[in-house]
């Protein structure tokens, strides 16, 4: 197996990582309703990542696939977290 292309991702997912978790304490501190609704997405998404990752890896799924996967739906995040339009949504 061809190490490399796992190991872009997990550097990638670890630079990632730390601007959804800035752009989430962001829009928590703001408070309000857009500030509960993120508190609650992000609980959920969590739940769902650890579960999709967990029957993947069962399943017989590749690290990177699973890594791509996490990196999908960071990347979503940071998308929907840094558009000023899109507060509360």
């Amino acid at each position: 197996m061809y190490l490399f292309p796992l190991w872009l991702s997990m550097v990638n997912l670890t630079f990632e990582a730390p601007l959804v978790i800035w752009l989430r304490m962001v829009r928590l501190s703001e408070g309000g309703a857009a500030a509960k609704a993120e508190a609650s997405r992000m609980v959920t998404e969590k739940i769902a990542a650890a579960e999709g990752a967990t029957l993947a890896l069962l399943s017989g799924a590749s690290p990177k696939r699973v890594t791509g996967v996490y990196r999908r739906r960071v990347r979503a995040n940071i998308k929907r977290l840094s558009n000023p339009s899109r507060k509360g949504r």
